[in-house]
């Protein structure tokens, strides 16, 4: 019998929107939930939720629905919310700052433990009670901290040769806020953000307007 098939990158990332879906749940007061009424809170069919929770295993009955407690336990366990993720970030700019400062990813399994820049003017500075450490020392960090994800706020012209130190020294995830395509080594996850794209992809819609 051969390995089960594994989940689609699209899977994967509809995953934490299921969760977020089921923690509103569970706010409301609601115990048990079809696969319809889950998949109209994030536009997605039934026929999709039961596929990609099927590359994960058996959940729900048919008629009785999911159990929204056991459901989102079973999701935080495949995405490794069961843990805490130490997180660095690099680029303590307006960006990283109020990343930095942002107070929902403690709730949601992951913690920025050490803030990272390579101007001398911010080194030493403290942001919610962290220091900004050079970019040079994130080797001796990370030997003291197994840190294996990062997130990025720095400009594009810099944003490859961070990314080529921080994979150097351990880390194997990065969420990059740089407009610009980064190159990793197998093994190397990569998600990016770039609002003005996504703000183009919009005005497409705006232009063609009467």
């Amino acid at each position: 019998m051969g390995r089960p098939k594994s989940p689609p990158d699209v899977v994967i990332r509809r995953l934490p929107l299921y969760a977020r879906s089921l923690r509103h749940l569970l706010d409301e007061g609601v115990c048990s939930v079809s696969s319809h009424d889950l998949g109209e809170r994030i536009n997605v069919t039934a026929a999709q939720i039961r596929k990609d929770l099927s590359y994960f295993g058996e959940f729900g009955k048919q008629g009785i629905g999911y159990d929204v407690v056991k459901l989102l336990q079973h999701i935080e366990h495949i995405l490794g919310l069961n843990r805490e993720w130490p997180v660095a970030l690099v680029g303590i700019g307006h960006l990283g700052e109020a990343i930095a400062r942002y107070e929902g990813f403690r709730s949601q399994g992951v913690r920025i433990v050490a803030l990272f820049d390579d101007d001398p003017a911010k080194i030493g500075r403290e942001v919610e009670g962290l220091p900004i450490i050079a970019l040079a020392e994130i080797a001796a960090v990370v030997r003291t901290t197994p840190i294996a994800l990062a997130i990025l706020a720095v400009p594009a012209a810099q944003a490859q040769g961070v990314t080529d130190q921080l994979v150097a020294h351990g880390v194997r995830a990065i969420l990059s806020y740089a407009p610009t395509v980064l190159q990793v080594p197998d093994g190397v996850w990569v998600r990016s953000i770039d609002p003005v794209a996504v703000l183009h992809s919009l005005t497409y819609y705006l232009a063609r307007e009467p």
